[in-house]
């Protein structure tokens, strides 16, 4: 039904669409662990001796028991599917997946679960989705702030977040420009001053990348002062009076997140300096790209790796199959650019790349071109279509981009990522899609964000594909929850369902808050 009519409490109702979605508490899970040796005083002599291998909670339409590996949760008349039968292994909620006794807490309405080497408390707490985001929002103060970038936390003790410590990374300029971008929309939605500090910190963060390279157009990497540890590894370079160190050969991910955030920034923060600051750096960058013919050229004056998006690169064998990707982003770029600027020589360019030069029909050959499924690739399409549907008007050309982004979708849509079907459905302006399992996705992102190892091999029902995915690893064929496989960003693999870190670092959290703050924004998720 395109509308539908929902009742909220005291004859309160709000009128759904199609393409939106109602957002409700959804409980989150937590877990607490004791060590055994010795036992924790506070902890029931019952829970030390039991042996049960199986526990309800109240009613007893909801019983745990112990799997394979770890605990298995059923509880048959949830309303989501995937909710009927939930898996608990790894350490992100157990000390070991060895299971030797259960407990239900009914005063607490938790789950205790005893161990080979320790004690799990597990709850299922109701939470709102914006409740999580400030969960979220405290995890990058107190762990991932860097310079104003959001930063990699590795952690030197697998585990230990108080033993975190924050590197850079070749792709901070890409991470915090989404966080960013999740801190303008959250400032549109809410007018908060502390979402409108965080956006400026880290679009500021972001501008100085293009500072301190001391050329003009040339964004670095990542940068650090002096003294400041770093890993090894990469390209650096001092600023002339040997106080900063820059990282090069910057690649288009970074091209991409900047336009991205140069693009919401500029419309949606009340900061007039900070605007013009963002003009004057899309356009060096723009420019920069348009002296040296499409491409990004570093200290040494020749195009950087993976930053080329010119006719002679399409044309080599390496650059053939980055075509319709890279045809769309610099598309992307132009048109930023011209909506900063106002200058008539971008939409002049743009409109003649996407005729004469061929990028849009180059955009619409990706399944003939493509040579392998690669997800970071997703997240460099998906974040320049979204500026495309924001700014162009002309329905023609509008037709041939969803033409292009419906290449995309047919690996997309079976993901369930909700940044890529948000984007997908600005495309459509009456909608076109199912958005409540983006919304599920959101639930079901875990409030832990350590990189555990996770394995799903022995799940008993699981689908596989008949090959490995690019990097060698086995894929699943069925999609599971996120709180149930490795934590990744959005640019990886879903399917690959057992993989992880052991512990070594922590995820920043922004590849929620990014959808999150875009789904309000845009109205297609209702509430908190």
């Amino acid at each position: 039904m395109a509308v539908r009519e929902l009742f909220l409490g005291l004859s309160i109702s709000v009128i759904l669409l199609r393409g939106q979605v109602l957002l409700r508490p959804y409980p989150q899970k937590e877990a607490k662990f004791w060590s055994v040796s010795p036992w924790p005083a506070e902890l029931s002599a019952n829970l030390r001796t039991g042996a049960a291998r199986e526990a309800a909670e109240p009613g007893g339409r909801v019983r745990w028991w112990v799997a394979e590996r770890g605990l298995t949760r059923e509880e048959p008349s949830a309303r989501e599917p995937l909710d009927r039968l939930q898996y608990f292994h790894g350490r992100r909620y157990l000390p070991d997946d060895s299971v030797q006794h259960l407990e239900w807490d009914a005063a607490a309405g938790a789950l205790w679960a005893r161990t080979a080497t320790g004690v799990a408390r597990i709850t299922m707490r109701p939470m709102t989705l914006a409740a999580k985001a400030a969960l979220f929002e405290e995890r990058v103060t107190a762990r991932h702030g860097r310079l104003g970038f959001v930063s990699s936390s590795n952690l030197d003790r697998p585990g230990d977040l108080s033993s975190n410590r924050l590197d850079p990374s070749d792709n901070d300029g890409l991470w915090t420009a989404m966080y960013a971008a999740a801190e303008c929309y959250r400032y549109a939605v809410t007018r908060e001053p502390a979402a409108l500090d965080r956006a400026r910190r880290a679009t500021e963060a972001v501008l100085k990348l293009e500072e301190v390279t001391g050329r003009p157009g040339y964004p670095a990497r990542s940068y650090t002062h002096k003294g400041d540890w770093r890993a090894n590894g990469g390209t650096w370079h001092w600023t002339p009076d040997g106080e900063i160190e820059w990282k090069s050969d910057t690649s288009s991910d970074e091209i991409v997140g900047h336009f991205y955030l140069f693009a919401l920034a500029y419309d949606l923060l009340p900061d007039e300096a900070l605007r013009a600051r963002i003009r004057g750096t899309a356009q060096r960058v723009m420019d920069h790209l348009l002296r040296h013919d499409l491409n990004l050229t570093d200290i040494h004056g020749l195009p950087t790796y993976w930053g080329r998006w010119s006719p002679e690169y399409f044309a080599t064998p390496r650059g053939s199959g980055d075509g319709p990707l890279n045809a769309v982003e610099l598309l992307s770029f132009l048109l930023v650019t011209h909506r900063l600027t106002g200058e008539a020589k971008y939409r002049a360019e743009y409109e003649r790349l996407a005729g004469a030069g061929g990028y849009l029909k180059l955009a619409n050959r990706l399944l003939e071109l493509r040579e392998e499924l690669n997800y970071s690739d997703e997240e460099l399409a998906m974040l320049p279509f979204y500026l495309v549907f924001r700014y162009e008007k002309n329905e023609a050309l509008l037709k041939q981009y969803r033409a292009a982004m419906d290449q995309w979708w047919k690996n997309i849509q079976r993901e369930r990522n909700p940044l890529w079907m948000f984007i997908y459905q600005t495309a459509w302006p009456k909608g076109k899609i199912d958005l409540a399992p983006a919304a599920y996705t959101l639930y079901r992102i875990p409030l832990d964000l350590i990189n555990w190892s996770v394995d799903n091999n022995w799940r008993k029902g699981l689908k596989w594909a008949g090959a490995p995915d690019r990097h060698g690893r086995r894929e699943s064929l069925d999609w599971i929850a996120p709180d149930e496989r490795p934590i990744m960003k959005w640019n990886g693999n879903p399917f690959v369902v057992s993989a992880g870190g052991g512990g070594g670092s922590e995820d920043d959290g922004a590849f929620f808050l990014l959808p999150y703050w875009m789904g309000r924004y845009h109205k297609f998720l209702i509430g908190e």
